[in-house]
């Protein structure tokens, strides 16, 4: 008997169990006549036996409709049928109909309704109560008023530590207690189990539309990501391609060695950039053909700061920081490294985040430098943090980045390295010098790689 779509459950208000769908209900007509029809034959056979055969027929029929057939209707008006079901339960009793089987079981399932589908607890607590206060009152009423007819009586000859009759009493009470507090357990039970249910398919729902929302940020993060790869790999190279074709141009025919050098260098930068691309589409590849289940959690993975060195599409890191200064004072910028500290093993995100902005700061000082301009790289190994910082005595090209205070006015370059110190939770500092040049700093928190791992 499924329900139908389960209401959500709100902290501090009052949970209503939905009604449920045409199926519960055809079930529930199916029950009352099955009831109904044991009804009638139970009746028969009490009559064959003599009980109740001074009762009218017509009697019989009302209290077989008032009885059981209610229930085809218990989980629409629960607490009508319930009230319902026990008039009729007492008058027929009061008559003397003779049948006490079928109809305390639909007694019991009446009651037993009201508290698994009231769509009001106190309504529901309220009716029962009423309905087992009346029932217990009609007992004891029958105790009492049986205790006069001699016939009715057990046998009062019988001694003990009780006498019969009150041994007969407790037995009808016991068996009402368990009657009617059987009744109402399971009736309660079956409501708080519907709500649990409900509160699980509400929680389940809301894990799906997070898991959602998880999978269209970690595509972006991933997105993200890319773009800045393919931002730093397209321009660092491009732009040392730009000053060697450039300079073996003004060399080719004067000086030929030095334009072979100069090719040279074209084509060493050419092929270190076709490495990075071919390892950054090998992974936009491998994302494709795994699935999208796939990309969600190499996306998550790359976007934690616990990344492993393995799964970067570079290997390019703080080490390698004195290759990318060789190279950058070999195509015309005077560029010195000054390692302050002693190194220790970060995180794959800090590493390649720090030889980004490294290559970034150099990129921007040949494009905007100026010729005569020289830059000075360092990297300052702290107990906590470990930062790198580039700076030129080129002249300043003062635009309305430099002065526009939000990073949409920025350019890719600023905007990526700001994108990579949050990621890794550092904090960068860019800007004019007061002496000239310019200043691009940024610091990360240190994470050695044992520690992540742990």
């Amino acid at each position: 008997m499924a329900d139908a779509a389960e209401p959500p459950v709100v902290e501090g208000v009052e949970w209503v169990r939905p009604r449920p769908g045409r199926r519960a209900f055809r079930n529930d007509l199916v029950l009352a006549l099955v009831l109904a029809a044991g009804t009638v034959a139970s009746t028969l056979l009490y009559r064959v036996t003599g009980w109740g055969e001074t009762t009218p027929w017509w009697a019989t029929a009302i209290w077989i409709v008032a009885v059981p057939l209610p229930l085809a209707v218990r989980r629409r008006w629960p607490e009508v049928v319930a009230v319902t079901i026990s008039v009729a339960f007492v008058v027929g009793g009061v008559v003397e109909i003779g049948e006490v089987l079928f109809t305390n079981i639909a007694l019991f399932i009446a009651i037993y309704t009201v508290g698994a589908w009231s769509r009001s607890r106190r309504r529901a607590t309220i009716v029962r109560g009423l309905i087992v206060v009346g029932m217990f009152a009609w007992l004891f009423w029958g105790l009492i008023y049986f205790a006069t007819i001699e016939d009715h009586l057990p046998d009062l000859s019988r001694e003990g530590a009780i006498s019969p009759y009150l041994a007969y009493g407790l037995i009808n009470v016991l068996t009402n207690l368990l009657y009617f507090g059987g009744a109402w357990y399971f009736g309660d039970t079956a409501y708080r189990s519907a709500r649990s249910r409900a509160e699980l398919e509400q929680r389940t729902t809301e894990l799906a539309s997070e898991r959602e929302r998880t999978r269209a940020q970690a595509v972006a993060i991933e997105r993200l990501r890319i773009a800045r790869e393919l931002h730093d790999v397209v321009a660092h190279h491009v732009s040392v391609i730009g000053v060697q074709a450039g300079a073996a141009r003004r060399v080719l025919a004067k000086d030929p060695e030095a334009a072979s050098t100069a090719l040279s260098s074209i084509e060493s930068s050419a092929r270190d950039a076709v490495d990075e691309l071919h390892g950054l589409l090998g992974t936009l590849r491998g994302d494709a053909e795994t699935g999208s289940s796939a990309v969600l959690d190499a996306a998550l993975h790359r976007s934690a700061d616990v990344t492993d060195a393995a799964t970067s599409t570079s290997t390019r890191g703080i080490e390698r920081l004195d290759e990318l200064v060789a190279e950058s004072s070999a195509i015309g910028l005077p560029t010195t490294l000054e390692i302050i500290g002693e190194p220790v093993p970060v995180s794959a995100v800090v590493d390649l985040s720090a030889y980004r902005i490294v290559q970034e700061a150099l990129t921007n000082v040949r494009k905007h430098a100026g010729a005569a301009a020289t830059s000075e790289v360092r990297v300052r190994w702290a107990d906590q943090s470990v930062e790198v910082e580039v700076t030129n005595t080129g002249a300043v090209r003062r635009s309305r980045s430099d002065s526009a205070p939000d990073a949409a006015s920025r350019g890719l370059g600023q905007l990526g390295m700001q994108e990579r110190v949050a990621a890794a939770g550092g904090h960068l500092e860019l800007g004019p010098r007061a002496r000239g040049g310019y200043l691009v700093r940024a610091q990360f928190p240190l994470r050695r790689v044992e520690e992540v791992r742990a």
